[in-house]
């Protein structure tokens, strides 16, 4: 037996119960050990013995119920792009086409009532729009039903088809009910309507998942397409999938490192951020480790091959990340749910309705059964019921968006308001994510500061050293110029740069290097050196042959707004945690700068990933904000993620909430905005409930025995109308409610 997991993309998928029949058909094929299908990110992950079934077999039984697999998503990728548009094209047009359609029919109806032949033309004019534009509703109505199921589709297509079929005959045989001494309605709006809004519902969903996330597509691209290989002596461009382990590459300055390997030629400093989330580039000499994905900077190096392919740090997080996010149950909506209910009840309370007036009806007792049975579909339908959500979060979105917060994921939404665990990382999020020089300290006993600043700064100029842009740029603000000439300019690995102006030498580097030239320094300067450094602030140490000239203090800001946001999140009875790739006396200081007393260091995208996974076993609803290549698995896996607008696109694209402003307030203000949306969904869906509940039975004719009201069905489109007003009006609330 050789089990493997797998994701596959799925196509055609239009709401949570395809996702349950494709789901169900999988775990049914023998040699499938698990399926679980991720309505959401449109891909099912499946555990399987490839030597029982293979992925084509797969393939047949997805096609067999109306889908599709991609088994091969590198080569389907671009078709399933092409599809996916084409479909929201489709979509859009539809709607566009039935609004056009709609108009006219309402305005006949409730306007021109008495033009002539105006039944017919509503007639014409609605056949169109729920025949074509809306068959969709119809095919999947028919398709739950296959399987024992119904939803909104359902629920759509039985009380358009009804309203629609009543008013044909209506309007075919008018007399059949003004013999009867009854009015001859039509309500053609009333089903047009329906379906016009309820296509914009779906267009609505389908923009949201068009835009979902692309981040494997990006991690994908981190790894270059070719690479460079030295092979008997000579360069030779290659494909990066061709690389074998033991291939020696050579980078060059700027390039992506495609494979994970060592050096064994050459230095460099190579900006690992994709993986520790820190922004200052880490050196590389010969026996140091380099990863895929990761970018060279100024300097020349070769390296042996010792990872390639899935087995690479960036393969493994592409992995976890697409894990990640198959691994999440297919989202079930409210609406859904409920009208699995909701249908057969109202479908039963019809046609009990009906029964009972072909009884006890009388003389006109099937004239008054039908009117009962079609006014009881025409309130119940769930027009209400649909909108109930998705106007919310419209409004609730729209609202964010004001506020800079950018909201891709309506259930993302939904949580927010049970988040009890928030999870920060560090560099970009917490703090601002460069380096960049807070102080310099000089020698009391020396007078000649400005020379020893030009100094300085053409020193600083030559290095490769990434924090010599800090000092560069704190240097430029005060225009000191550089027009010295250097000469016997060395870089030394891990220590510094030396080299001589005027026949003297001078130097900038760390203690290692100020140790090993035995250099004195003044007890001033050791005492700030290690304030400094207790402060989280790097030391870099300027001086000349004989003595220490100068300290320089180099820092990643912490964000002004990180303390009042931290404190705002504690208030609302919220933990805040820290995890961060720096080192732990870094990572103390900043952590008790801004309040958090929870922290982890040395944090790799692993342990960023379990420690989120720690959280949520111990039963909490956790929101994880970071920028970097480095937490999209935890982003992935959080209840709530949460991006920084200048961070990486790939950490984005896996958030479902992008802050797109540096104040971390906006954080505790989408936790709240997540509360008072929640809030008016729940209000909604109220009075949805209340208006069926009520509606229905006085449609089905409740109180004719007692003062002989029967509800006519023109007035109960009125009232399926205004239940839907009043949703909307109650979700625009929203808009004006203060974060």
């Amino acid at each position: 037996m050789q089990t493997v997991k797998k994701t596959f993309p799925v196509l055609g998928m239009s709401c949570a119960s395809c996702a349950v029949s494709v789901e169900s058909m999988l775990n049914a094929v023998q040699g499938i050990e698990q399926a679980n299908v991720n309505y959401a990110a449109q891909q099912v992950m499946v555990i399987y013995d490839e030597t029982v079934v293979l992925p084509q077999k797969l393939k047949s039984v997805v096609q067999s119920i109306g889908y599709d697999l991609l088994i091969d998503a590198q080569a389907d990728g671009v078709k399933r792009k092409k599809r996916e548009d084409a479909e929201f094209h489709r979509l859009k047009a539809k709607t566009l086409f039935a609004f056009l359609f709609s108009i006219p029919i309402v305005l006949i109806s409730m306007v021109f009532m008495h033009v002539h032949g105006g039944n017919w033309i509503m007639l014409f004019l609605s056949i169109p729009v729920i025949f074509y534009f809306g068959r969709q509703f119809f095919i999947n109505a028919i398709r739950q039903a296959r399987h024992g199921k119904a939803n909104m589709d359902t629920l759509v297509a039985m009380s358009t088809l009804t309203a629609f079929l009543f008013s044909t005959f209506t309007t075919i045989f008018p007399s059949f009910w003004i013999k009867r001494g009854l009015p001859a309605h039509v309500y053609f709006e009333a089903s047009v309507v329906i379906i016009a809004f309820i296509l914009l519902g779906k267009l609505l969903e389908e923009k949201a998942k068009s835009n979902t996330s692309s981040a494997l597509k990006k991690l994908m691209q981190l790894q270059p397409d070719t690479v460079t290989i030295i092979a008997n002596g000579t360069e030779k461009k290659i494909p990066t999938v061709e690389v074998v382990i033991g291939n020696l590459i050579t980078v060059k300055p700027g390039e992506k490192i495609p494979v994970d390997g060592k050096v064994i030629e050459g230095t460099s400093f190579v900006d690992e951020s994709m993986i520790s989330g820190e922004y200052t580039p880490v050196e590389k000499y010969e026996g140091s480790s380099v990863f895929a994905g990761t970018i060279n900077q100024k300097g020349h190096f070769i390296f042996k091959a010792e990872k390639v392919g899935g087995d690479t740090v960036l393969g493994h997080i592409i992995q976890l990340v697409q894990d990640a996010q198959g691994s999440k149950a297919p989202v079930q909506r409210l609406a859904d749910k409920v009208a699995g209910i909701f249908v057969p009840v109202v479908l039963g309370i019809a046609l009990f309705a009906f029964a009972v007036w072909l009884l006890l009806g009388g003389n006109d007792a099937f004239s008054h059964a039908l009117l009962a049975f079609v006014t009881v579909l025409i309130i119940a339908c769930p027009c209400a019921l649909g909108l109930a959500t998705p106007t919310a979060m419209m409004a609730g979105i729209g609202k964010g968006a004001e506020n800079n917060i950018l909201i891709k994921d309506a259930d993302s939404l939904e949580t927010g308001y049970k988040v009890n665990a928030v999870v920060f990382d560090k560099t970009g999020t917490l703090t601002e994510g460069r380096p960049m020089v807070t102080d310099i300290m000089w020698n009391v006993h020396i007078n000649r500061e400005q020379v020893f600043k030009k100094i300085l700064y053409a020193l600083e100029v030559k290095s490769e050293h990434p924090l010599a842009e800090a000092v560069l740029t704190y240097l430029n603000k005060e225009s000191v110029v550089d027009d010295l000439s250097l000469t016997n300019f060395q870089s030394i690995t891990g220590k510094g740069v030396t080299a001589v102006v005027d026949n003297q030498q001078w130097m900038v580097g760390n203690k290692k290097m100020i140790e090993e030239y035995q250099l004195s320094i003044a007890n001033e300067l050791v005492h700030q050196a290690n304030s400094w450094q207790q402060s989280a602030k790097t030391v870099v140490y300027f001086a000349n042959a004989l003595q220490v000239l100068a300290i320089i203090g180099i820092t990643d800001a912490i964000k002004s707004s990180a303390l009042p946001a931290v404190q705002m999140l504690h208030e609302m009875g919220i933990e805040v945690y820290m995890l961060t790739g720096d080192n732990q006396a870094t990572a103390a200081a900043v952590a008790k700068l801004v309040g958090i007393t929870h922290f982890e260091s040395d944090a790799l995208p692993q342990l960023k990933a379990h420690f989120i996974q720690s959280l949520q076993q111990q039963g909490k609803i956790v929101a994880m904000v970071g920028d970097g290549i480095n937490d999209s698995q935890a982003l992935a896996l959080a209840n709530v993620s949460i991006a920084m607008g200048s961070g990486t696109d790939i950490a984005i694209d896996v958030a479902k909430i992008t802050l797109i402003t540096k104040d971390l307030t906006a954080l505790p203000q989408a936790l709240k905005l997540s509360a008072k949306t929640v809030k008016v969904i729940k209000q909604n869906l109220f009075w949805a409930f209340i208006y069926n509940i009520i509606g229905i039975p006085v449609a089905a004719g409740v109180l004719y025995p007692f003062n002989g009201f029967l509800l006519n069905p023109m007035i109960a489109g009125a009232a399926m109308a205004f239940s839907s007003v009043s949703v909307v009006m109650n979700s625009l609330r929203l808009k004006s409610i203060r974060l």
